[in-house]
């Protein structure tokens, strides 16, 4: 008994032996990945190593600040705010006398809208402005893709399933009456469809709900739109309704808040781009196949990819959503502007002004099309490039869609035809067979073995959503709900293309409005694609080799893109959507600290931004001084010609290895310039603080 006994005091002690060892083991692991988070390579770059569950490795190679610790000339030319635009501050409180709305209204809209993120944003907007209109109730707004058909949570479905419906309705007390859903007794009627419906078309003036709309909400109490082209009011008002596009951007910038778990995520996802102590630059490549397929642009893909947008198009022609000819000229339409910039395009004209190879770069969209080959120029360029998937986890994203029924099985991805299923039927119940017996019927083809686009050859009309699919589609919103938010709060903001596939603005114009009326000093580069396609055919045959001259024309388009864009900006998308150009009824001007008037303040913004009105003065009277810099964006960018006439990519050797990567670009790079030239431009660097 006691050799017993002596054995089990032996064993105990040995597991506290074990399990102390454990506990010092997580401890030295622990501390060893804190003193880890930088390390030192021997090309003397710097490896950002913070310890995470998510892809991304940032490598940096030099801090483009000066040596006393302030940014350099450089860093402000490129990440600095745009001065000219200070005196421009968010104004879309009421001016003038608005009066509360009535409580109890026995009118109530009732809107199902359809379309993708930008469009549904759009829509809810112009269905508050409508209500505001008519005086009456708006029941929250039912968006078709979110709906519990779709094969999403029934934890989070239609409106709720992408902004917070308790803060659109307290955001909007003093504007319109927000309920949930309708009254009881209306309840019935609409599920037997006997509520008045309106199919609105695009851009419906005020006249038309005032006087069709109208009178058969004073007599039903209860009316319903349906919107599915973005937007069902016209986005230029006329000025004695100026108040309903500040009602507009109060909705936009301010109700249309997205629900608490995507806001996290959002926020979760800037604190990782943000952690590295280094601004960042958000993309939107714009590449969708609707937009594409409008714009008749299928030459510029090749392979599969050219027959799925011409299958589109011929899509889009037989329904008269566009016009003209099946095939177009694509290069044409590219040298007119009318057509995305490429990402290594984006990638060329990034680096000609200065950005270096080590800047962080965010990918917002939720479909490039082309695939992932169409980014491999752009990831040779730029070594920190990321997107939503790298810097999150499946399951932060899993998190953000609730809890989802397995489809997998339920649904299989090409079920049956009918006449499949009879020919099989026929067969079984055919009774006595002769001999031989006949072959049995051809399997259902499946697209999986021929590949997903093996329907083009086979039908005119596209095959129809599965279940999955359609909750793929719902998954996109928040996706780009996500991308949004990113976009909006970025240093830099480059869209590759800012039209939809209806010739109408897009994802990327909502951005740059909201940036516009948050903040409008933020570096928005609105290019003009025309002039961009003629400064890249003049390298066209030595596409990474270039000269003094053609840099400099590049950056002074592109600095002049960050204001006299906005004129360009205001005639073409503000007459398609507010949104994208809320200023200048959303704004006012705030005077400078000297004692300068608004007067002077709005002589040094473009006509598309004149704003009539001061800010009042609880928003504060001064702007932050800029009186320490006295240089202008102008002396900025002449101080600096030397910031990238070195390598497009990344060197892997030393400095005697001049040859740019090819295998990125599919062309072949060269020699860059003399080596008289080069230290010179290395001597000029050095004095700046540095690009690379």
């Amino acid at each position: 008994m006691k050799g017993d006994g002596g054995k089990m005091v032996i064993k105990s002690k040995l597991k506290w032996v074990g399990l102390v060892g454990l506990v010092l083991s997580a401890l030295s692991l622990f501390t060893h990945f804190l003193l880890a988070r930088y390390s030192y390579t021997d090309d003397n770059l710097t490896e950002y190593q913070a310890i995470t569950i998510f892809s991304w490795r940032p490598i940096f190679q030099n801090a483009d600040l000066s040596p006393n610790g302030l940014p350099s000339k450089l860093h402000r030319r490129l990440w600095g705010p745009v001065r000219r635009l200070e005196s421009l501050q968010p104004h879309a409180k009421p001016r003038q006398h608005y009066a509360v709305p009535v409580s109890e209204s026995d009118r109530f809209i009732f809107v199902r809208i359809r379309g993708g993120f930008h469009e549904i944003r759009s829509s809810i907007c112009d269905a508050v402005v409508i209500a505001r209109l008519l005086n009456a109730t708006l029941v929250i707004p039912e968006i078709q893709s979110t709906t519990s058909s779709k094969g999403i949570s029934a934890q989070f479905k239609s409106f709720p399933y992408l902004y917070n419906e308790d803060h659109f309705m307290e955001a909007l007390a003093n504007d319109i009456t927000v309920v949930k859903t309708l009254p009881k007794s209306l309840k019935g009627a609409r599920r037997k469809k006997e509520i008045p419906s309106f199919k609105v078309v695009n851009s419906q003036s005020p006249y038309y709900y005032l006087h069709h709309v109208l009178p058969v909400l004073k007599r039903h109490s209860v009316v319903e739109l349906v919107v599915s082209d973005g937007g069902c009011l016209q986005a230029i008002l006329p000025p004695d309704l100026e108040e309903y596009q500040r009602l507009r951007c109060r909705v936009a910038f301010h109700a249309l808040s997205f629900r608490q778990e995507v806001q996290e995520l959002a926020t979760k996802i800037l604190h990782r781009l943000r952690a590295p102590g280094r601004p960042f630059i958000a993309y939107d490549p714009g590449m969708t196949r609707d937009a594409l397929a409008y714009y008749g642009c299928a030459e510029l893909f090749q392979d599969v990819h050219t027959e799925l947008i011409q299958h589109r198009r011929l899509w889009m022609l037989k329904r008269g959503i566009v016009k003209g000819n099946l095939t177009v000229d694509s290069n044409a339409q590219r040298l007119n502007g009318s057509c995305p910039l490429m990402p290594e395009e984006i990638g060329i004209i990034l680096r000609a002004y200065g950005y270096s190879w080590d800047t962080i770069i965010y990918i917002s969209g939720g479909e490039v099309f082309g695939g992932q080959k169409k980014l491999i120029p752009f990831h040779a360029m730029f070594e920190n490039v990321v997107d939503r998937t790298s810097l999150t986890t499946p399951w932060e994203l899993n998190k953000i869609y609730g809890r989802e029924a397995n489809l997998v099985d339920k649904y299989p991805k090409t079920p049956p035809s009918a006449e499949q299923e009879t020919k099989k039927d026929t067969w079984k119940t055919s009774g006595q067979r002769p001999r031989p017996l006949p072959p049995p019927p051809a399997r259902p083809k499946s697209y999986n073995i021929e590949g997903w686009w093996g329907w083009v050859a086979e039908s005119d009309n596209e095959p129809e959503s599965t279940v999955i699919e359609l909750r793929t589609n719902a998954h996109k919103l928040l996706w780009e709900a996500i991308d949004y938010m990113v976009c909006v709060e970025a240093d830099v903001f480059v869209p590759g293309f800012d039209r939809d596939g209806k010739g109408r603005p897009s994802f990327a114009s909502l951005v740059m409005g909201h940036r516009l009326y948050q903040s409008a000093t933020a570096k928005s580069f609105m290019l003009d694609r025309k002039e961009i396609a003629k400064h890249m055919e003049e390298i066209s045959d030595h596409l990474y080799e270039f000269n003094q001259t053609w840099i400099k024309s590049v950056r002074n388009h592109l600095r002049k893109s960050l204001v006299d864009g906005l004129t360009e900006e205001a005639k073409i998308s503000k007459s398609l959507s507010f949104l994208s150009f809320p200023v200048p009824e959303c704004a006012c001007l705030r005077s400078k600290p000297n004692g300068a008037s608004s007067r002077t303040s709005a002589s040094q913004l473009p006509a598309a931004l004149k704003v009539a009105s001061s800010c009042p003065a609880w928003m504060g009277k001064d702007v932050i001084s800029r009186t320490a810099d006295k240089e202008n964006d102008d002396d900025l960018d002449e101080d600096d010609d030397s910031g990238t006439f070195s390598l497009f990519f990344r060197q892997s050797g030393g400095s005697s290895n001049r040859n740019a990567v090819s295998n990125g670009g599919g062309r072949g790079g060269g020699e860059m310039m003399s080596s008289k030239e080069e230290t010179q431009m290395e001597d000029q660097e050095e004095m700046e603080g540095g690009d690379r």
